[in-house]
């Protein structure tokens, strides 16, 4: 009988885990295993808890615990603002700036012919009801830098053609960026969003 199999296999199921490979998941779990008290119990717990309430709002697509998130039933944010991001993690990013004061919009993904995901497998249809439902003036279009972020900010585009202001972030350089550390994709973009001083 194996006497560390279960701690094994919790090891193998952390280093499935972004940003964790084999040997960072077996330092957590070995940590977590000597403070037992501290982290793994109430760890343990609280993965038990976001388990059975975890669930997508059925408005946006971000994560929480009720059937609408706090930033869409805040009214304070129906300000007719809607940025459309890709998924949570944007969300959630966007969020930890806290510059955006509107609501969000979670596609989910973007489109792409290769995988064969089109705009029924996202949140488009979605998006496009919301528009008018939510009394939305201007969608702020914050998908990747991409190929498939910049399709799908297009067919977005194209759908909401003359039915509310549309806008998208400004890329290019980054603030405490130089020059010689960038890519010319990044450098072209600056400069192609370039403003008067």
């Amino acid at each position: 009988m194996n006497s560390t199999r279960d701690i094994d296999a919790l090891i193998e199921m952390m280093a499935k885990l972004p940003g964790l490979g084999p040997r960072s998941a077996r330092r957590a779990v070995l940590h977590l295993i000597r403070k037992r008290e501290l982290l793994l119990m109430p760890l343990a717990d609280q993965m038990q808890r976001v388990a059975a309430t975890a669930r997508e709002c059925d408005n946006c697509g971000n994560v929480g615990t009720t059937e609408l998130c706090d930033i869409c039933t805040a009214e304070k944010r129906a300000n007719g603002q809607l940025c459309v991001v890709e998924d949570v993690a944007d969300l959630w990013a966007m969020e930890r700036a806290q510059v955006f004061k509107g609501r969000y919009h979670v596609l989910g993904g973007t489109l792409s012919a290769l995988d064969q995901i089109g705009p029924d497998q996202l949140r488009i249809p979605k998006l496009i009801d919301r528009i008018t439902t939510e009394e939305i003036t201007e969608v702020i279009l914050a998908v990747g830098a991409t190929v498939d972020g910049q399709t799908t900010a297009h067919y977005i585009a194209d759908q909401l053609e003359g039915r509310v202001r549309l806008t998208s972030l400004a890329q290019g350089v980054p603030i405490g960026g130089e020059l010689d550390y960038l890519d010319d994709g990044t450098i072209t973009a600056a400069l192609n969003a370039r403003k008067d001083i």
